[in-house]
């Protein structure tokens, strides 16, 4: 088993619970602040979720799997990318948690990513999901 890197990222909203987790499973609100990304699912536990758009560049299809859909409170899916280059393998998925938690009258978003393979994929992951959830909270507070 290869070592894990976990990509963490997080922020504070100015908004309630119910209207960041609205955002997160909304498709339109989504193509806003997650990388134009045109994302499916029905949000239902055990339920495929996907990923489409262009990323640097290159035309993708992501896939993946709820494992975790608790309203206002938690999301937690698999996300595989071709992009990678890896093989279609349980063990090239990541695990996306995000976690929805009261900050006094906003929301704190902590989000985790597994199983990055070395300390750069960590960083990137990282990286990213910063850029994403400061895209949820101006996307989020302007509403």
């Amino acid at each position: 088993m290869r070592p894990d890197f976990i990509a963490r990222a997080s922020v504070v909203i100015n908004a309630s619970r119910d209207r960041v987790w609205k955002a997160l499973v909304n498709p339109a609100a989504l193509k806003e602040f997650f990388f134009g990304s045109d994302v499916r699912s029905d949000w239902k536990e055990g339920s495929p979720i996907t990923w489409s758009g262009v990323w640097e560049g290159k035309p993708y299809q992501d896939k993946g799997v709820v494992l975790k859909a608790e309203p206002d409170y938690a999301l937690q899916y698999t996300h595989f990318s071709p992009l990678t280059g890896e093989p279609d393998k349980p063990e090239n998925y990541h695990t996306v948690t995000i976690e929805l938690s009261d900050a006094g009258k906003q929301t704190r978003v902590a989000l985790t990513q597994d199983n990055n393979p070395t300390e750069d994929a960590q960083l990137h992951s990282a990286r990213n999901w910063h850029t994403m959830l400061a895209g949820l909270k101006k996307f989020v507070e302007r509403k």
